[in-house]
């Protein structure tokens, strides 16, 4: 929670100590965080202390049912970062191959827009060879029986209780000067990550990868969009 004294508040269990927050206000965070892969600092140690209230803020969000089967597996050890870094690398490999799908392959069909697209693949490649040197991996995870072939309001409900908290998370870690970047890719193959860090694979799905550092600067701008009423629908498709 953002306060006018700029230090984080209890917002749930496993608060530790108060933690200085941006001067942001609500809509401007909302706006400015951003996928960091370039600007993450991976020479800085993130505290225990500081995960610990990003994860607590993230325990707020909506949860289906008001059933708790998000989890966080907060990665800091060395050897299974660099593992965990390869099993990306690899999966990368692949996403790259997919053409129409990779992000470096996409045609926005306005040169504006191809390139602020390489400059976001530049980014992402960047990522997909030094994942493994952030200081703090997060991967968020639901338990229960997995989603694979689920029906869509099985699955819509299930990851409803890890997405919203994975996003909160990134907002409080933005408030509180880190980086975060939202991936997937290495769910490919998810069950190497699940043997590394003996993740129980038939009950816990992985949902997302996120690299966790301080940032270089702070200075991150609301991204270019189309004109918002090009994305609704009043009243009907």
């Amino acid at each position: 929670m953002l306060s006018g004294h700029g230090t984080a508040h209890n917002v749930g269990e496993g608060y530790h100590r108060p933690v200085a927050l941006l001067p942001l206000n609500p809509d401007e965070l909302l706006s400015t965080t951003r996928a960091v892969r370039k600007r993450l600092d991976f020479s800085k140690p993130v505290p225990d202390d500081v995960v610990r209230e990003c994860v607590s803020a993230a325990m707020q969000s909506p949860s289906g049912s008001n059933m708790m089967t998000m989890s966080f597996v907060i990665v800091r050890d060395e050897a299974k970062r660099k593992a965990i870094g390869e099993v990306y690398k690899n999966c990368y490999g692949m996403y790259k191959s997919m053409d129409g799908v990779y992000i470096g392959s996409i045609d926005k069909g306005d040169a504006a827009a191809n390139q602020q697209q390489k400059r976001s693949a530049e980014s992402a490649d960047f990522l997909g060879e030094h994942m493994g040197d952030a200081p703090v991996l997060v991967i968020g995870c639901t338990q229960g029986a997995r989603l694979d072939g689920a029906p869509a309001m099985m699955s819509a409900s299930m990851l409803g209780n890890i997405l919203p908290g994975m996003w909160s998370f990134m907002l409080a870690a933005r408030a509180r000067g880190l980086g975060t970047a939202w991936t997937t890719v290495h769910l490919m193959m998810e069950q190497q990550v699940a043997d590394i860090l003996g993740i129980p694979f038939e009950t816990v799905q992985q949902v997302c990868l996120s690299p966790l550092a301080y940032t270089k600067g702070t200075d991150f701008k609301p991204a270019a969009r189309p004109p918002v009423d090009s994305i609704i629908h009043w009243d009907g498709w």
